[in-house]
């Protein structure tokens, strides 16, 4: 087993040696995290399952940002409401996200719509996380890990006489950037039939940095963006609203889930455009049933996204006689899956299924002015752009005695893509569109996956496990299609990652397939009550891994990014290509009870400590966005209905960056933050100030700022990350029914 020593050579190290929770230092700080409960025991110490109504309705709008205290994930942040996930450095299509059941795709050229930005935080029950060794069952197409996301069960009356009813009525402000939202959530249930409505409203202004990061008047477009702590492009509005029915009928339920969202505006500061429009419906039917040989599930679903980009209010809009750029999207998702569970004997249980998902795309850009950059035509980025996938597992447990555990699974999965001809806005595009036109678009790939598990609990204060995995992916639809290398404007619209860069895709790229070696240690009391400590370390080599190149390593020609005045704006041109990467690194958490019957409550110190490296085998290069030395620690107190915690987040400088996407390096900082609630019968209040000394700080996983001037140009200059938010005091009201 490869050993990692992480150096004493920052501040973090010292602040952590001198902390009153030091003994703790070993952990990932998360209210109310619970071991995995499914009926897969295999997975019970691999998963992490959030369940927080603190956290999700008060301090944020974001669903993704309710796993930021989870040990080895992180965030790429991007719109108020579209964070994406991070597990062990690999994030966006790299990582398989389950929204109640459905496997969802991002269908935009910036990623601005992510599976998880279609649930809002209040509607979520719980989340539980995958990391690496995530079994086939619920994995596939992804090599980073599973995340499922799941709202609220079913509950049904007691006796055929009862009628249950519930109601929670919520509301919240946070002073930072004037966020303010209601939700609402109403059941109604007999013994057998349950119906449910939850709906949601959030909306923000642009929020405001600990301090001054640019000029009072940087490329500003109007004249209240003038501050120098106002951060461009990150005000926001969404409005969520879900239906739930079901009937159930002994050991069976049958469920169908309506999902409708209408984002009207958001800003993203990291990106060049900003969202003008998204609108989401989604259709889940689902069925679970168990029978005398075991369970079965079967699930049937259809999402339509109708996704529109332009520029907000913080980016100029006019370009000569061209009213902005005018951006659409129209993505479809069908999915039909069915996994049975199979008790082979006392010892073992089967687990087998088969999945298909159908994705079709098309992202056009209506002409816009009357110059030859921007018209006459409709400019076709995607058209009719598809990805079906075709899946069959089949996964092995066995307890073979009170200590031993065990796993095998493979899964077979083919991805099939195409897409239809191309054309640019005029005829000084046409040499790529011809290029493109002319190729041979369509592939299958033919993917495998491997796990295998063993877990060893000599006793009950201990368990060790260890494993691995190998998972492949294929890539998505603008890795392999996004077909522009005509001038810098189109290329900077194509951009997944939020670094301000331009980019082209590569018809030729293949699977990326990782090999992941993990093991995890857990030492806790008898009880589980009073202290816990679990150590994880892994390894991942990825082959094929798709990374960035200079577009002549794949034989295109991309333009200089010097403007008319012949300035140039510091980033560059890129396209994709396969290559090998290599990532390790160690997740720490823990937990000390540290006083309990004193008259005042019950004391907990909680902690966590994350460190990673990612290499990239071909060029050595630094992998890009790769989270730096950070952990968590807290203080938490439980009185009655009376609950404190005061919590640190120290993070290193980030200093390992990829050359090839001149990322930005970043400082290290320490943020303290404090939460506090008071929990009647029928009624909670939630108090929180975050960012109490009103630090400032880039984040080190933000992207390049890009949230105000003309940024479809090259007036807007590389250099400058995006900042991190300010002191926010937040506040919120729970009436319960």
């Amino acid at each position: 087993m490869q050993h990692f020593k992480l150096k004493n050579q920052s501040a973090i190290s010292k602040i952590l040696s001198t902390s009153i929770l030091a003994p703790c230092l070993f952990g990932v700080f998360s209210q109310n995290v619970q071991a995995e409960q499914l009926d897969l025991p295999s997975i019970e110490i691999r998963a992490v399952e959030i369940d927080d109504e603190n956290k999700s309705s008060l301090n944020t709008s974001d669903t993704a940002s309710l796993l930021s205290d989870e040990p080895g994930i992180s965030l790429y942040r991007a719109g108020g409401v579209s964070s994406l996930p991070v597990i062990h450095g690999l994030a966006d299509d790299r990582v398989r996200v389950k929204v109640d059941g459905m496997d969802l795709i991002s269908s935009c050229a910036n990623h601005m719509n992510p599976p998880l930005s279609y649930i809002d935080p209040t509607n979520v029950r719980n989340i539980q996380v995958f990391a690496g060794i995530s079994p086939v069952s619920l994995g596939g197409d992804s090599i980073a890990g599973t995340i499922l996301v799941n709202s609220a069960t079913p509950e049904f009356a007691k006796n055929g006489d009862e009628l249950l009813v519930k109601a929670t009525f919520g509301t919240f402000y946070r002073s930072n950037n004037d966020a303010r939202g209601v939700n609402l959530s109403a059941s109604v249930a007999n013994e057998n039939v349950y119906m449910r409505y939850t709906g949601s409203t959030v909306e923000a202004n642009n929020y405001n940095a600990g301090g001054h990061f640019k000029s009072a008047l940087s490329t500003a477009v109007r004249s209240w963006l003038k501050d120098g702590s106002e951060v461009g492009s990150t005000a926001y509005k969404a409005r969520n609203h879900a239906l739930a029915f079901g009937v159930q009928h002994e050991n069976h339920l049958v469920e169908f889930k309506l999902g409708i969202q209408d984002i009207p505006y958001q800003g993203f500061v990291n990106q060049r455009m900003d969202m003008t429009g998204n609108d989401a419906e989604q259709y889940n039917l689902s069925y679970k049933g168990k029978y005398g040989w075991g369970a079965l599930e079967a699930r049937a679903y259809h999402e339509r996204t109708r996704h529109s980009m332009q520029f907000g209010d913080d980016k100029q809009y006019w370009y000569g006689n061209a009213p902005g750029m005018p951006m659409d999207t129209e993505g479809k998702t069908t999915g039909v899956n069915l996994k049975g569970d199979i008790n082979l004997s006392e010892r073992d249980t089967l687990r087998v299924g088969g999945e298909y998902q159908r994705y079709r795309l098309d992202d056009y850009w209506m002409a816009s002015g009357t110059g030859m950059m921007m018209a006459p035509n409709t400019f076709w980025n995607i058209n009719n752009g598809e990805r079906d996938k075709y899946d069959v597992f089949a996964e092995w447990d066995a307890k073979w005695n009170a200590q031993w555990f065990s796993q095998l699974g493979l899964r077979s999965s083919t991805v099939k893509m195409d897409a239809g001809n191309v054309q640019g806005y005029s005829s000084m595009y046409s040499a790529a569109a011809t290029v493109f036109n002319s190729a041979d678009r369509s592939n299958t790939d033919n993917n495998i996956d491997v796990t295998a598990l063993a877990r060893f609990t000599p006793d009950a204060e201990k368990t060790f496990e260890a494993g691995y995995a190998m998972k492949t992916r294929s890539p998505n639809v603008y890795e392999r299609f996004a077909w522009s290398n005509s001038n810098t404007m189109v290329m900077n619209m194509n951009n997944l990652y939020g670094d301000g860069n331009g980019y082209v895709g590569n018809l030729n790229l293949k699977p990326e397939t990782a090999h992941k070696l993990s093991a995890s240690g857990n030492w806790h009391d008898a009880a589980k009550q009073h202290w816990h400590l679990n150590v994880t370390p892994h390894f991942t080599y990825v082959n094929d891994y798709i990374d960035a190149v200079a577009c002549t390593e794949v034989g295109k020609i991309c333009p200089s990014r010097a403007d008319m005045m012949g300035n140039t704006d510091g980033f560059v041109n890129l396209s994709l290509d396969n290559q090998s990467a290599r990532i390790y690194g160690v997740d720490v958490s823990g937990k000390m009870l540290l006083a309990q019957n004193t008259g005042m409550g019950r004391f907990d110190a909680k902690g966590a400590l994350s460190y990673l490296r990612g290499k990239n085998n071909q060029s050595g290069d630094d992998l890009y966005n790769i989270m730096p030395l950070n952990a968590t620690l807290a203080l938490e107190h439980h009185f009655g209905g009376w609950s404190n915690t005061l919590q640190a987040k120290l993070v290193d400088s980030k200093d390992n960056v990829q050359a090839i996407r001149k990322e930005v390096k970043t400082a290290g900082f320490t943020l303290l933050n404090f939460y506090t609630s008071y929990d009647w019968k029928n009624a909670r209040l939630d108090l929180g100030v975050e960012n109490i000394f009103d630090k400032h700080y880039y984040d080190p996983l933000g992207g390049a700022y890009l949230g105000q001037g003309a940024t479809m140009g090259t007036s807007v200059l590389h250099g400058t990350q995006v900042p991190g938010m300010g002191r926010s005091v937040n506040v919120g009201l729970t009436l319960k029914y």
